[in-house]
This record gives structure tokens, sequence and C-alpha cells, in this order.
């Protein structure tokens, strides 16, 4: 399943007890939005777990806990249908105590008690974005606790509370602000809380309150629940109906996607068995796969993005083969979650791109699966001269057509929940296939160029290993964007490091001449010299800052 996408990185470290007078805050971050409205469920109530969760998602619950101290496997079921609940809405949806069932259910994250396991194993067990959350009851026990690797602290009891037998002594709002002051990480205040004492926990500085027997046994839960979420200053949400009809999305997603029929190259669009092409001068085929939680996250990126982004990177090899961009194909995999309408945003996106390139959709299939995945085709027509990567030659320099590292720290900027730099996040959702520069090239007859999309340091390890030469790395030379330079000194982070390990990028990278590219170069906005190719040596690479590598995705 998709890991989470609302990673924080905040300070991990050991909490040391605030003393008088201190004034630093915790400073203000997406992820402390998101846990506003925490729901747990409550395995104890007559309404059942399943519906205990429709009430909350509807009043605008944010996050979901499954808490089960009598947990058997024939609960798995359950577990599974409230994790589905929750991604339909895109909540995350977090496991009490148990990695294990977070980790076979696919849960964005685990909640740790004090005697539970330590944050870094449960890190390790679910992965990078994984939500780890700790439980923390006095100023003192914050001081004690090792918060490295976690996320958010759930403290308590803030008020009497019946639902939890073995609560720890009540430590009221003055008890909540004076942890809230001293925690490194945000703060879930929990115990005894309704929406007629919420306010109190939120004047304390909790970023967000944590309910269980406010909604499970009231009267009427959904009113209950409704008027929490008015107390979080959150909006009701409008159900999402998961899709059912295959045969008629299908239709409808041709219908926004352009289906072909405006693409001279389709000579017969979508419909039938298969789409006709018109005859294609040097064929060029190339394929690609985007899966949930490894290529791209949907708490990140709208569908329609998504869709775009496809496109992009697929035609990016065809770029990178001076091919034009003819037809393009999804094989489109859903989980029972997905709507109707995230499959409509989402060839909406195909349809937009595929415009924008002059080519169509010839077709694809749709399946149903546990994650929401498209494996990608697309067809060109290629020019008389085929680049290839082993057309590197010693003497050579190693160039890109632009700037390179912009995605990676958008990544970063989207997993920290840092939405100061949108010019990187843009670059990592919204890359493009620089058909542009790969026009330049080709007309320049430069026969090695590859884009890149593991980095630079992964793809010139590619050049050196196809053409038996060996890459060496020129930080000197390296043109640093200034939206990632300002990342880089908010995060005290090595630029030039970046800009090796990437990922995500989608410039061309090449190898020519030095005297070719001088007489092209202006011709090439933001194209700059990255290194130079010699004799093969005992490494592909050289010239790296230590410790950087290639670039892998899913793991920023």
């Amino acid at each position: 399943m998709a890991p989470a996408s609302l990673y924080v990185a905040v300070r991990r470290q050991k909490a040391t007890p605030c003393r008088e007078g201190d004034t630093d805050t915790m400073p203000e971050i997406q992820f402390a939005k998101q846990i506003r409205f925490y729901f747990i469920v409550d395995c104890e109530a007559d309404l059942c777990v399943e519906r205990q969760v429709e009430i909350a998602l509807a009043a605008g619950a944010t996050v979901v806990q499954y808490r089960n101290k009598r947990f058997e496997g024939r609960d798995f079921g359950s577990v599974e249908a409230i994790r589905r609940l929750c991604a339909a809405q895109q909540v995350p949806f977090i496991v009490n105590d148990d990695i294990v069932l977070a980790r076979a259910v696919g849960a964005d994250g685990v909640h740790l008690g004090q005697s539970d396991e330590k944050h870094a194993p449960a890190r390790k067990v679910l992965g990078q974005y994984a939500i780890i959350g700790a439980s923390v009851s006095t100023v003192e026990e914050l001081g004690e606790t090792d918060l490295t690797g976690c996320d958010y602290i759930g403290t308590g009891p803030v008020f009497e509370t019946g639902t939890k037998a073995d609560a720890n002594p009540v430590i009221g709002p003055s008890g909540l602000a004076r942890i809230t002051k001293c925690s490194p990480v945000p703060v879930v205040a929990i115990g005894g809380i309704d929406w007629q004492n919420a306010h109190e926990c939120f004047a304390a500085g909790a970023s967000g309150i944590a309910v269980i027997s406010a909604i499970t046994r009231a009267k009427d839960p959904a009113y209950a629940a409704r008027e929490l979420g008015r107390a979080c200053a959150l909006a009701p949400r409008t159900p999402r109906t998961p899709w059912k009809d295959e045969f008629g999305l299908i239709a409808k997603a041709l219908e926004v996607g352009g289906a072909g029929s405006d693409a001279p190259a389709i000579r017969v669009p979508p419909g039938d068995d298969a789409a006709l092409f018109a005859d294609i001068p040097n064929p060029v085929f190339t394929t690609d796969t985007q899966r949930e939680g490894v290529h791209f996250r949907r708490r990140w990126q709208s569908m329609e993005e998504i869709g775009q982004r496809a496109v992009e990177i697929t035609f990016s090899d065809l770029a990178a083969s001076y091919a034009r961009p003819v037809g393009f194909f999804v094989n489109l995999c859903l989980p029972p979650e997905i709507t109707e309408q995230d499959v409509i945003d989402l060839y909406r996106g195909i349809g937009g791109a595929l415009a924008a390139h002059g080519a169509g959709l010839g077709g694809g299939n749709l399946s149903s699966g546990p994650v929401l995945s498209l494996d990608l085709f697309a067809a060109g027509s290629g020019g008389g001269l085929f680049p290839v990567r082993s057309a590197a030659v010693p003497g050579d320099g190693l160039y890109v057509t632009g700037p390179i590292g912009l995605a990676r720290c958008g990544l970063e900027c989207l997993a920290k929940g840092d939405h100061s730099h949108p010019a990187l996040i843009e670059r990592y959702k919204l890359p493009r296939a620089r058909f542009d520069a790969a026009r330049v090239l080709r007309d320049h007859d430069v026969a090695c160029v590859m884009d890149i999309s593991d980095g630079l340091y992964g793809d010139a390890s590619h050049i050196a290993e196809a053409s038996g030469t060996t890459v060496c790395f020129e930080p000197d030379h390296f043109v640093i964007d200034r939206h990632m330079a300002a990342y880089c000194v908010a995060y005290g982070i090595d630029p030039a490091a970046r800009m090796i390990s990437g990922g995500d990028d989608y410039e061309l990278l090449f190898a020519c001449p030095p005297e070719r590219f001088e007489a092209m170069h202006h011709l090439l906005s933001g194209a700059f010299r990255v290194g130079s190719v010699t004799e093969r040596q005992d490494r592909p690479c050289t010239g790296a800052p230590g410790g950087v590598a290639s670039y892998r995705h899913g793991n920023p």
C-alpha cells in the first residue's frame, strides 16, 4: 500500500524540559494542520467501527486511529475497511501499538506508547514516509523520551475520561500548555475532550485534539462529530463514492482524455479491440510505470497532476531519443477507494498533456488492484540520428540542458510539509519533456543523450558503463538555481551534492566535444557543464561529494 505522505522531519531529537521564560515555539508546518481532528475508533462501543469512521470523516476528521487491545484475526477485515474509507478521503490511517498490523494493512503510520516499541524500528518496518506518534504524559516524561523518528506526540488525559481504564492523572489545560511549549514536535491533546472544551486545548497550544467517546458514545454521534468538526474549524466532507461501472468509466475517461481522434497519426482511435496508426517513420517505443507510494502520492498531487506527469516523464524518453511523440497507452490499476471523479481527473491531465504535444491516446486497459498504478506505453517517430548512451568518448564534456536537483528538493518539501518553496514543488509535480532542447542537440549531431530520471550520479553512471569510460564530476562548473539555493541554505544542504544525487529532473544529459557545446550553447538557455569523460578508471564516476549515491524512487 502507499506509505504515508505526511512524514515530516521536524527537529527530531531527544526533548529536554523547558525552563520558565523559554520562548522557543514549534515552527508552523503543514503537518500540524493535518492532525487537528484526530479520531480514535472505539471497539467497545455499540456503534460498529466502520460506521464510527464514516461519521468522523463526514464531520471533517483529519486523522483516524485504529485502537483495539483485544485484536483478533477476525478483526482484520474491519481494519481493511477502515483503511479504505480513509484512503477514499485521503485521510491518514494510524494503527495503535501494532507495527506488524500497520504494515500488513498498509496503514499510514503507527502510534506507540511509552511501553511499546521504539520509533526507529517502526520507521524501518513502515518506511521513510510513515507517520510515527508517541504518548507523553508530563513534561518530565517528555524530557526522558527520545523523539528521534517521531512526528507528533499524544498528551493527556487533559480532562477526566472513562474510555481508558489505565489512564494517567489528569494534566488539565495548564499541564497541556507546559508540554506544548516544550515539545519539539506537534502535540495532540487527548482525554475527556468534546466540542465544548476543545477550544481550551487549542488555546493551550495543541495542534490537534483526539476524541473517542465524545462521538462513539454520544446520544447522537453524527451531531457530536459535526460539532467537533466545527470546533476544529473544519468543514464537513462530501462522501466520495468508489468506482464501480468499468465500461462506463472507460467511456468517460476516453472522452476527457481526448481518445486520439485529433491526432493525425491515429487513424482509428480507441473503441475497438485495437487502435490503427498511420505509418510511423522510424518508430520508437518506450514504456514506464508509475506506482503510488513509489513514484507519486495522492496526498501531495492532484489526480490531474498525476496524469499530466505520467505523460511528460514517458515522453521524456522519446525526447532523449530525438523522436516525435505520436501515441500513448495507459493500463490503469485502481484500488477500491478510487472514485469515478478521480479517474476522470486523471485522464483530464493525460489528455491535456497529449494535446500539448500533438499526440493521441491510443487506448489501454482498466483493472482493479490493491494500489493505484499506471503502466504506460508511448510511440514516437524518430529522425535520422538515434542517440545512445554508449557514444561518449574520452575528451567529451558532460552537460545538462537545464537546472537539476530542483525536483528532489520539491519532493522533500512535500514530505516535510514545507510549502514555502513553490517553484521546487512545481518542478517535482509537473516536469516537462525537453523536446525543445532535443531538437538543438539533434541539429548539432550530438550522439550521446539520455534523460535524467535517476539523478545525475545514477544516469552519468549509465553513460560511463555503456561507453566504457569514467565520468568526472566538476562541481565548480555547476549552475545552482536560485530557488534551490534558498532551500539548501534553509536546510543546511550542500547544493552540489543535491544536484548530483537529484532525481526526477527529466532534463537531458549529454556528452559531446566542448567546442560543439560552445557552438550551440546560445540555443540552449540554462544548459551547463557538469563533468568530463575520461578513460575508464576503477569507478564509473568520480568527483562526487562523499556519501552521494544514485537516487531511488520512493526514498528521498
